[in-house]
């Protein structure tokens, strides 16, 4: 039987019991008694047999499993996501799916095409760099499979989204650099296309507005934010090009922002003393460079619990997260070295 896929039936012969008795003891149904199902169990180890999941979530309708696409997986903040989901989803009994766009919508498509042939129960979804519509997730909304937006999100009536107030941290950490008599401010941010980074944009500029400062274009430098994009990498240099070089700048990435301080002080530029530097999301690294980096604290890990829980919820119908337009979670100004000019 060495090649053979073993079924219910090969256990039930060698026990001399009925396929059902096998078949409910491999559930844990109660009607089976303890010895028996641990004959059961016992045997299907020792023979090798495998439950057919597949063939029990068509009959079922369900496969308990969920769906979840993010941009990139080797980002501090994308792990703690997806540990805070993969911790509710297996106390309630469910599977994460996951995939990566790599910051690419056409991969997004794709990931999305798996993810329904898949059969996940429900999709989460922080979306790619440059996606500009949703349209590949129509046939999750028309199938009536519930779908979530994280982060990265997009607004529609029938997917609700879990994010911080990204306006609000990024006007209160500018005005921190204003009230350590910064006079020119510059931002480095990712595509303006999506909600995080646009959104810290509008924050940044009504900051440098209600603090009496000017905003000029050349402040504004669009980058992929992404240390190992070798080509890409050139804020820094834009940054030491500008005349007048900014006296503080906020980076909308602490590992960026890391990078950044690395080229300026090998450029030998002082900080904070000749520019503030801040940061967002506290990842690790923001404790660990010299000058520590001010930052903004993102609840990453709770992001990935509240994200889960509203969508397992939903689909085991204790609650309808429908009603939810979008959930917004706390996020904390970290005021480190690395922006202290007045000390």
């Amino acid at each position: 039987m060495k090649n053979k896929e073993i079924t219910i039936y090969d256990i039930a012969k060698t026990l001399s019991i009925s396929p059902a008795t096998v078949s409910r003891g491999l559930r844990d149904h109660p009607a089976i008694n303890r010895k028996t199902k641990k004959k059961i169990l016992d045997m299907a180890k020792e023979m090798g047999y495998r439950s057919n999941t597949f063939a029990s979530s068509l009959r079922l309708k369900r496969t308990n499993t969920i769906g979840v696409i993010v941009h990139r997986l080797d980002s501090y903040f994308v792990a703690m996501v997806l540990a805070g989901m993969e911790k509710v989803a297996s106390e309630l009994g469910y599977n994460l799916i996951i995939s990566q766009s790599l910051e690419s919508a056409a991969k997004e498509v794709t990931n999305a095409n798996t993810m329904f042939n898949s059969r996940v129960d429900g999709l989460m979804v922080s979306l790619a760099y440059d996606t500009e519509d949703i349209s590949h997730f129509d046939v999750f909304i028309d199938k009536g499979i519930p779908l979530l937006f994280f982060d990265r999100v997009f607004t529609h009536k029938n997917c609700p989204t879990v994010v911080i107030d990204n306006f609000k941290s990024a006007y209160q950490i500018t005005t921190h650099l204003i009230e350590q008599g910064c006079k020119r401010i510059a931002h480095v941010t990712g595509d303006l296309k999506r909600n995080v980074y646009a959104d810290r944009f509008k924050g940044y500029r009504k900051a440098l507005e209600d603090g009496g400062l000017e905003y000029t274009d050349d402040l504004l430098i669009i980058n992929y934010l992404n240390e190992h994009i070798g080509h890409d990498v050139d804020a820094a240099q834009q940054l030491l090009a500008l005349k007048p070089m900014p006296d503080g700048v906020f980076i909308t990435n602490d590992a960026f922002a890391a990078y950044c301080m690395r080229e300026l002080k090998q450029a030998g530029i002082a900080i904070p003393q000749d520019i503030a530097i801040v940061g967002f999301n506290n990842d690790p690294i923001s404790g660990l460079v010299d000058p520590n980096l001010t930052t903004i604290n993102y609840p990453s890990y709770e992001m990935g619990e509240v994200a889960a829980k509203t969508l397992i919820n939903h689909l085991k119908g204790e609650s309808n997260m429908m009603l939810t337009d979008s959930i917004v979670l706390k996020s904390e100004l970290i005021i480190r070295e690395s922006s202290l000019k007045k000390g």
